[in-house]
């Protein structure tokens, strides 16, 4: 089984604080996630974060409904955090997202380390579709992120 990475950045005009606290906060996933996806944090809000803090979502991935809990595995505001799946749709799904102070804004990082199941067959629905379908659910993420710091939040439609 093989390991793949995913990442992508964006600049925002704004103090590392500032980014970090919106991104803490969990329900703001669900203004950042595609609509396509029905995503929906089951654990009761407001959360408050930690290392080893479990979170429970619903989603609906490839028209299937399921659910997905991740573990806060680390905690370092307002530097970083890591999301890890403890139950969902992947063999493994580490995301890492890092905040760093440049050119009088912050630069947010985000690292996905994933496997998908399937074995020595995984490589197939990850050509075709996986990884195609990840890299179109961050594109609307960074379209919504930049939204919503602009102070002109939307909801757009992202092509893959």
């Amino acid at each position: 089984m093989k390991d793949y990475i995913f990442e992508t950045e964006i600049w925002l005009p704004y103090p590392r604080e500032t980014v970090f606290e919106f991104f803490k906060e969990a329900a703001n996933l669900e203004r950042i996630t595609p609509p396509w996806l029905n995503f929906r944090v089951l654990t009761p809000l407001p959360i408050t974060m930690f290392a080893g803090r479990m979170i429970d979502y619903n989603i609906r991935l490839y028209g299937i409904p399921m659910r997905w809990r991740t573990e806060i595995t680390q905690w370092e505001p307002p530097f970083s955090f890591v999301d890890s799946q403890i139950r969902g749709p992947y063999k493994k799904w580490v995301h890492t997202h890092t905040f760093e102070e440049r050119d009088g804004g912050t630069l947010m990082h985000d690292r996905v380390e994933y496997r998908i199941p399937g074995g020595v067959f995984a490589a197939i629905p990850h050509v075709l579709f996986v990884r195609k379908n990840i890299e179109q659910i961050f594109r609307y993420r960074k379209t919504q992120i930049q939204a919503i710091f602009s102070g002109a939040e939307k909801t757009e439609t992202v092509d893959g």
